[in-house]
């Protein structure tokens, strides 16, 4: 699994801007996660990196000492090139349309 792009979301119960910072430095100590989101008052946060979501879940558990629950784990390992297959259909959409404004002198 090490070798895998993992997302997971996890609900941490997060009360004051106390407990947000408290996970938050938990999260920036860990060095696996390439970024991360803390959505505040839905009490939910996303990761995102090369990871085990087990051994992610116990070390935020460690650090913060609260209870945290996971709620999805999503694994992808070629998302970068399905990311460029879009954006080369969306270019050549582009390239067929014509501007709906044009100027003339």
């Amino acid at each position: 699994m090490s070798d895998r792009l993992c997302c997971m979301v996890m609900r941490i119960n997060i009360d004051c801007n106390g407990c947000y910072r408290k996970v938050r430095r938990a999260l920036l100590q860990i060095h696996e996660l390439h970024s991360h989101l803390i959505e505040k008052k839905q009490c939910k946060v996303s990761v995102r990196g090369v990871f085990d979501p087990h051994d992610v879940a116990m070390k935020i558990r460690k650090k913060t000492n609260r209870r945290v629950e996971i709620l999805e784990i999503t694994e992808a390992s070629n998302e970068g090139a399905e990311e460029k297959k879009d954006d080369n259909l969306n270019v050549s959409e582009s390239q067929s349309q014509r501007p709906l404004l044009s100027t003339s002198s």
